[in-house]
């Protein structure tokens, strides 16, 4: 009995470790749409130089830094566990 107990749990844990992808997907698809939706010109400072972009480029630029460094830290918890 104990062996089919914990062979539920895991399954549960399994299918939850499937399904955990969605939210992240579909505030990644949120995050590119409301990208690509601001496709006016901006003005930014970066320390000194005063840069003109789309300010689809810029948030494009955030959004894969913010991406990289999330990936960054998900790997390093990973790994203490």
């Amino acid at each position: 009995m104990a062996q089919r107990t914990a062979k539920q749990s895991s399954n549960r844990t399994g299918g939850w470790r499937h399904s955990s992808w969605l939210v992240p997907v579909l505030l990644c698809v949120l995050a590119l749409v409301f990208i690509f939706e601001n496709r006016a010109e901006a003005q930014i400072r970066l320390i000194i130089p005063i840069i003109t972009m789309p300010l689809w480029v810029a948030l494009l630029i955030v959004w894969v830094i913010g991406l990289i460094s999330g990936l960054w830290f998900a790997s390093r918890r990973g790994r203490q566990h």
